[in-house]
């Protein structure tokens, strides 16, 4: 069978190599991609995430069996309402089940309906009521915006100031612009953070490795929140009755609470989690996979991914299998500057084989069509399984001290929480 990937990032690369390794796929076809997965067999389509139209009539025009969708703004901008229409299937949430990200206040209204355990919180779209608020909690406190702002629109102000300039920037300055036309405003929770990701298909839900991602962009979580700097899989610092009581009161009533408000949910379930001292509690729900947790969670998958998402996507019950053994860790290299403003061109190193996976995010070749350049804020993140967090570290870190990053920076302390 051909199939579909929508998106260009690390995420995408990783989701579409695993799809081409089942024996029973052909072609994954890309779109838009970046030229990094050439390298591996994949095939780019020129067509823009938003350009709904174009994608299925790509799909219908070389029998596309279904389309994975990874990123969330195609996600919220209905691409897979628009396919389901057009009589084609799908792997991801209707635009009102992926609400659940795009508005962080509805997934905190669904939270208190059901009983799910988050921190406490008020939504505001008036500076001035806002900054009351601010005063009357005081700090540190997080100030998010509603809406969809790639990963970057969450401020943990751990001063007044701090928050009173963050509700500012959103409300007043239009800084995300309608993404932060409200903010949500959150208690601080204290606590180790960690993410649990599930395929679902309405009640039925299939349960991946536990992962930690690193949204800060220095070493020891200093710096500005990007879209994560690196990850690793599984959790060894997580006992599973942890994950055994995320399931219980949040995996499962959520799903349940999206049922019964007529949003059923297909796709995959990313909850953000933070170990309290009174148990896990909700940061935050995404409506797609992580990135870059995909990157680390699926080379430990040792089912058949294709035929997985086809039996979810038909109501079958799928025959999922992880790597017991060990701990997958990735660190992501991204130009200098970012988050914020960066240079684009920077030559890359040549793609890894063996032991060290490549997955790109941000690559376009040169001119001349033989060099890989720069061409994002995140460019390209190496992968490994080892034995131990510690000996997947020394292996990527040697790796990277081999390699020409010259105009480049990376996370050296990806997985040490974990040592």
């Amino acid at each position: 069978m051909k199939l579909l990937v929508v998106g260009s990032g690390g995420r995408e690369h990783a989701i579409a190599k695993k799809l081409l390794a089942s024996p029973q796929v052909e072609q994954v076809f890309v779109a838009p991609g970046n030229d990094g997965m050439i390298l591996d067999g994949l095939d780019l389509v020129d067509i823009g995430i938003s350009e709904h139209s174009k994608l299925i009539d790509f799909a219908k025009a070389n029998d596309i069996a279904w389309a994975f969708i990874g990123p969330d703004d195609a996600l919220a901008a209905g691409i897979v309402d628009d396919f389901n229409k057009a009589g084609l299937k799908a792997f991801g949430p209707t635009r009102l089940a992926a609400e659940l990200e795009w508005s962080k206040d509805f997934a905190k209204g669904i939270m208190a309906k059901y009983g799910i355990p988050t921190a406490a919180y008020a939504t505001f779209s008036n500076f001035e009521k806002a900054k009351v608020y601010i005063e009357e909690q005081g700090a540190p406190i997080v100030i998010k915006a509603d809406g969809l702002a790639l990963g970057k629109g969450v401020v943990v102000a751990e001063t007044m100031e701090q928050a009173v300039e963050a509700a500012q920037e959103m409300l007043l300055d239009n800084k995300f612009g309608d993404s932060g036309a409200r903010v949500v405003i959150e208690e601080f929770l204290d606590g180790e953070e960690f993410s649990l990701f599930a395929f679902v298909n309405g009640d039925k839900f299939y349960m991946m490795p536990t992962a930690q991602d690193h949204k800060r962009a220095y070493d020891g979580d200093k710096g500005p929140n990007t879209g994560g700097m690196g990850a690793y899989a599984p959790v060894p610092q997580l006992s599973q009755s942890v994950v055994d009581k995320s399931v219980d009161t949040i995996v499962k009533p959520v799903l349940e609470g999206m049922l019964k408000e007529g949003r059923p949910y297909l796709g995959v379930l990313y909850a953000g989690l933070i170990l309290t001292a009174d148990g896990p509690k909700v940061i935050e729900f995404n409506s797609r996979f992580g990135d870059p947790e995909t990157q680390i969670i699926l080379p430990r998958l040792t089912s058949d991914f294709a035929q997985n998402i086809a039996d979810i996507l038909e109501g079958k019950e799928p025959d999922i299998t992880w790597t017991d053994g060990g701990v997958t860790l990735g660190v992501v290299v991204a130009s200098n500057g970012y988050p914020l403003a960066y240079e684009k061109g920077v030559l890359l190193p040549e793609k890894t084989e063996g032991d060290i996976i490549t997955y790109y995010a941000g690559a376009k070749f040169a001119e001349n069509g033989k060099a890989l350049l720069s061409n994002g804020g995140r460019v390209y993140m190496l992968v490994t399984t080892a034995d131990s967090v510690q000996a997947a570290q020394e292996r990527i870190y040697d790796q990277l001290d081999k390699q020409a990053t010259a105009g480049l920076f990376y996370r050296t302390d990806i997985g040490s929480k974990a040592l």
